[in-house]
């Protein structure tokens, strides 16, 4: 019974998340009803959905498999910032435009999230460490952009660049704290030794 309660519980948030994904890949298919500006191709639509797809899959998979609300939070903080990360890069560009080969430094900063959690074997501390690993390479990126000028002649310009970098910094921090949570409620779950 407790079990059908849960289940009933989930599936206006499942409903909400994978509806607020079709409704996002809608959105540039009216829009070229409209203007000119938005001319997405099959492709596009395509590498959209998949994002969507993998970034609701995981967190899905994590919804099932962890019961810790912090552990969830961190996980999808983290998701959030990746498929962030990938779609602004993808249509705009962080650093110049999406062309700028400045921009791979980027999925570096992603392959060190993901492997960080793959090594820690995604339990909540070890996530923290990747999550900080991955704030202080996207910090990194932030340095490198300051000293070589990066992104100084196009949009979002130079200290738009550096302010951007910086805020995904703080999102992959968050994610951190919400994981630095799980870990010490799994400590105090686990009680005196």
């Amino acid at each position: 019974m407790a079990s059908k309660v849960q289940h009933s519980r989930r599936i206006p948030w499942r409903l909400l998340g994978w509806g607020g994904a079709a409704a996002l890949l809608l959105l540039p298919l009216i829009a070229m009803r409209f203007t000119s500006e938005v001319n997405w191709t099959p492709a596009d639509f395509i590498f959209a959905g998949s994002m969507f797809a993998l970034v609701g899959g995981t967190f899905e998979l994590v919804v099932r498999r962890s019961g810790s609300g912090w552990y969830r939070g961190g996980v999808a903080v983290a998701l959030g910032t990746a498929l962030l990360l990938v779609w602004i890069n993808g249509a705009f560009g962080i650093v110049g435009d999406e062309q700028n080969p400045a921009n791979l430094m980027f999925l570096g900063v992603i392959a060190i999230a993901l492997a960080g959690s793959i090594v820690c074997r995604f339990r909540p501390a070890g996530m923290a460490l990747a999550m900080v690993l991955a704030a202080a390479a996207q910090a990194l990126v932030a340095v490198i952009a300051f000293l070589f000028r990066l992104g100084a002649d196009q949009p979002p310009f130079f200290p738009g660049v550096i302010i951007l970098i910086a805020a995904f910094s703080i999102a992959w921090l968050s994610s951190a704290w919400l994981f630095r949570n799980a870990a010490h409620q799994d400590l105090d779950a686990a009680g005196p030794r």
